[in-house]
């Protein structure tokens, strides 16, 4: 199996992890409150840097950006559900915060590839 299958693979296990935890009832993720010492936002940028930065060295045949968007509408994809769950809301913040994280993926990218 090839280094950039492997990584493929880690990228889609990930959205699916992402999709689960956030869909079901924070207070049913073990170990939250480990978490909850992070900030909310902070958690979005670190996960969509990671989804963003594994998307990009994928090698997938699409642009940087076009990659970049689609990794950020699988965020906005989640926030639309939060609107409609009973256990989850909807906020701008977290489309920010995720904006911000794959922005950053991006950029380090780039400057990686440069250096």
């Amino acid at each position: 199996m090839s280094k950039i299958l492997k990584i493929r693979i880690v990228f889609f296990v990930s959205i699916i992890i992402v999709f689960y935890f956030s869909l079901v009832n924070a207070e049913d993720i073990p170990r939250f409150d480990a978490l909850s010492s992070l900030s909310d936002k902070a958690l979005h940028i670190l996960i969509f840097f990671y989804l963003a930065y594994l998307a990009l060295i994928s090698k997938f045949e699409l642009g940087d950006y076009q990659i970049i968007s689609l990794v950020f509408l699988i965020g906005a994809i989640i926030e639309l559900i939060h609107y409609f769950h009973p256990y989850r809301y909807f906020e701008l913040f977290d489309l920010l915060a995720n904006l911000i994280g794959v922005t950053i993926a991006l950029l380090i990218f780039r400057l990686k590839k440069v250096i």
